[in-house]
This record gives structure tokens, C-alpha cells and sequence, in this order.
């Protein structure tokens, strides 16, 4: 068996060797927090993409939580480096974890050791239909907002009102779920961004929508008004879903993944994948297999 590491408060460690206890606080309460960063194969080595954006992030739900990394920036980014090396992983997915490695009953975190654990896997396409488009509903649960929880935070816990959404979708035969925010605008998926084409123009849920500021999202834009395409972030009406020209989710797991029917009624020309999410998503693989350098966001290992 191909031995797998982990980096794990400063150092590698081999993944089967490390065990946690089950009374583990972020285990117990969800007060872990996490990022989802893509590791590509491109014609120099394995490129990591936009590692130092996703760590950003990763320091920033930190400070929301106030959770101590005891790591700089640069520290972590090395780490990431290093693991994915280790691993000899081209093309995977990685996970930096920082979380409250404590075994005491009760909700305070005051004065409990965080510890910071980076692994990186195998890993494909997130959605197996993407080629024809997934099916989605709205779903019946709203996503949290900021008098309930951070959503600019990825954290554990955050991401029980996803898993909820998601089940519900998967339930009712459904690929994916679609959660509207507290006002009943369109928010995201539970683990991806939304995105619409209408009028030869992209839109997407703005900040105010209780989404989180996704990495890929920010690319998609970045990506499109390179193109020249009208980009705008506003607030996204229910019923714009069912009368887009085009609808696809983004995410790093995601990555670029149209959407065929809403409600099971179907988007734009009969739910077939439209030309400005082909060319979104051939852009996209060109950034991260390396192949347009137009953007510096690969990291090579």
C-alpha cells in the first residue's frame, strides 16, 4: 500500500499513524476550520492554484473564530508545498485544517490548543454529469447569514446548513440544492458559487447575499471581464434562475459545472450547456492545467 502524509503541527506524518480522540472539540462542535485548494497537472510539475488566496482566507476565518495559528502566512504556504511533494500528488485536492485539538466537555475555547493539519488526495470530477448539466432544486432551507453564523468564514459548522440543503435535493432526486438567503434572494449551492447569463451578461449573487466570497468565483470574473464580458454582482431574484439563458455553480470541488433544470424546469435552450459556460469552462482549465498565463495564479511544486 502507497504510504499517504500529513502535515500536522510542523511536520509530515504518515496519515494512517494519526488518531484523535472521539471527545475532540472541533470534532464534538464543529469549531474546525478548513479550505478545499486544487492541485493541477500542468506541463511543468503539479501547479497548486492560487494557494496563497485560499491561505489568506484560511488566516482570515481564523481572526473570525478567534482561533490562534500559531503559522505565518508563508509558513503555511510552505507546508501546503511541502505535503503535496510528499505525496507525489499531480492532480488532487488538498485540505489545511486548523482545529481546537482539546478532549474537554464544554463550549469555551479559551486557552485550548489549535492545531493546524494540511492533507492532500486523489481527487476527480466532484459532479459525475457535468458534461450535460446537473439538476437542481431550490431548496426549502435558507442559508445562514450574518446575524446567525460568518458565512465569510469556512468553517465545520457552517456547513451543516449545506449538508441539510443537500440532502433535501439528493432526496427529491435532485443532483444539487440552490438556498436562497433570509430576504429569499438567491445566495449559492451549499458548496459552490451561482452564476447566470442573461442578455449577454453574467451575473451573480452580490456580497450582500450571504454568500461566501468564493476563489472561484473572483476567477470566473476575473476570467470573464477578460473576456470582455459585462460582469455584474447584485441581488438575484428566485425566478431570474428559471429565466436565465444560462446557469452554471463554481467551486473548487466544483470547478465549473453547468446547470440543466432548476425546479425541474429546464434552463435556457432545453437545458443543453450554452456557449458562455463552454467558454468560461475552457478558459478555466486553461488557467489551472497552466496553459494561459495570463493570470499568475499557479503555484509550482
Amino acid at each position: 500500500m502507497v504510504k499517504s502524509y500529513i502535515w500536522f503541527d510542523g511536520k509530515l506524518h504518515e496519515r494512517e499513524m494519526l488518531k484523535f480522540d472521539m471527545l475532540t472539540h472541533s470534532l464534538q462542535y464543529g469549531s474546525g476550520i478548513f479550505e478545499g485548494i486544487r492541485v493541477y497537472k500542468t506541463k511543468k510539475g503539479a501547479g497548486i492554484f492560487r494557494l496563497k488566496d485560499h491561505m489568506e482566507r484560511f488566516l482570515r476565518s481564523a481572526k473570525i473564530y478567534d482561533m490562534k495559528i500559531d503559522y505565518t502566512l508563508n509558513e503555511l504556504e510552505d507546508a501546503v508545498i511541502e505535503v503535496v511533494k510528499k505525496n507525489k500528488i499531480d492532480s488532487g485536492y488538498i485540505r489545511p485544517f486548523g482545529f481546537y485539538n482539546d478532549t474537554q466537555i464544554g463550549l469555551s475555547v479559551k486557552d485550548k490548543k489549535v492545531s493546524v493539519g494540511i492533507a492532500v488526495v486523489e481527487f476527480g470530477r466532484y459532479f459525475k454529469s457535468t458534461e450535460k448539466g446537473i439538476n437542481c432544486i431550490v431548496s426549502s432551507w435558507r442559508r445562514i447569514n450574518s446575524e446567525i453564523l460568518p458565512p465569510q468564514a469556512k468553517a465545520s459548522g457552517n456547513y451543516l446548513n449545506s449538508i441539510i440543503a443537500s440532502n433535501e435535493a439528493k432526496k427529491f432526486g435532485a443532483d444539487e440544492a440552490i438556498l436562497l438567503g433570509s430576504r429569499g434572494f438567491v445566495a449559492e449551492g451549499p458548496g459552490e458559487n451561482i452564476f447566470l447569463i442573461k442578455n449577454n451578461e453574467l451575473l451573480t449573487p452580490s456580497e450582500e447575499s450571504d454568500i461566501l466570497m468564493g476563489i472561484t468565483r473572483d476567477s470566473v470574473i476575473k476570467i470573464a471581464e477578460n473576456k470582455g464580458i459585462i460582469v455584474k454582482e447584485r441581488l438575484i431574484h428566485r425566478e431570474e434562475l428559471y429565466t436565465s439563458d444560462e446557469l452554471f455553480f463554481c467551486g473548487t470541488a466544483a470547478e465549473i459545472t453547468p446547470i440543466s433544470t432548476v425546479d425541474k424546469k429546464s434552463v435556457g435552450n432545453n437545458g443543453k450547456v450554452g456557449p458562455f459556460t463552454k467558454m468560461i469552462s475552457e478558459s478555466y482549465s486553461e488557467v489551472t492545467s497552466g496553459d494561459n498565463e495570463e493570470f499568475d495564479w499557479i503555484t509550482l511544486c
